[in-house]
């Protein structure tokens, strides 16, 4: 009854109220790619992509290791409670999801080659779950930052969707919207699997690869 409860999001008026601003610092450096970790300004001529994928540890990893990818950090997004804690957003009472934080090089890896990977690595279909994870924290979603990302996203979901029906094994849930306000999560959780290389990995995918031309 409690991971039914934890699966559906709350009345913004049950939230968590969460605080004005953060009460932790974090690490200067991405501790793999030795880039700023706090990108609220991306370098010129590149771009942020934003990705919910169940748990964040291993979301992050795969991002990291992209060529092309200047730097990603992990955080809350989508939900309701400003600047929540990582045990607030495991009550399921602030609505935010793990997001990964993607500063990206467009001229080295394109938009739609993240999210063909963010398709790849988990289950779209699972709704407010990833495998054993469960919550509306592990919901899957892409929060777009430009109209030129959204169409991909879109266009890229109808593709991934069909080959998924065709195959039988469900429809996509993806939530798709521009990106909201995005929360920094505390710095043990940045770059977790670097900190902690067997540590925990959850990549509950459907074993699909996209489809190419």
């Amino acid at each position: 009854m409690f991971s039914r409860h934890k699966s559906e999001l709350v009345a913004p008026d049950q939230a968590l109220p969460g605080r004005s601003e953060r009460t932790f610092h974090l690490a200067e450096k991405h501790l793999v790619l030795g880039t700023p970790l706090v990108t609220d300004e991306a370098p010129a001529g590149y771009e942020v992509a934003v990705f919910g994928l169940g748990c964040f540890w291993g979301a992050e990893e795969v991002f990291w290791q992209l060529p092309g990818v200047w730097s990603t950090s992990v955080g809350y997004a989508g939900g309701t409670t400003p600047n929540p804690s990582y045990d607030e957003v495991c009550t399921g009472r602030t609505n935010h999801t793990e997001a990964v934080r993607v500063v990206f090089d467009p001229s080295q890896v394109s938009y739609a080659d993240l999210v063909r990977t963010f398709f790849e690595v988990h289950d779209p279909t699972q709704g407010m779950r990833q495998g054993n994870d469960v919550g509306t924290q592990y919901r899957s979603a892409i929060y777009y930052t430009t109209p030129e990302q959204e169409q991909v996203a879109r266009e890229l979901t109808e593709v991934y969707g069909a080959e998924l029906r065709r195959r039988r094994l469900g429809d996509i849930t993806t939530e798709i919207r521009p990106v909201p306000t995005y929360y920094y999560a505390e710095d043990l959780h940045q770059q977790y699997l670097a900190k902690n290389p067997h540590g925990y990995r959850c990549h509950a995918n459907t074993g699909v690869k996209f489809p190419r031309d």
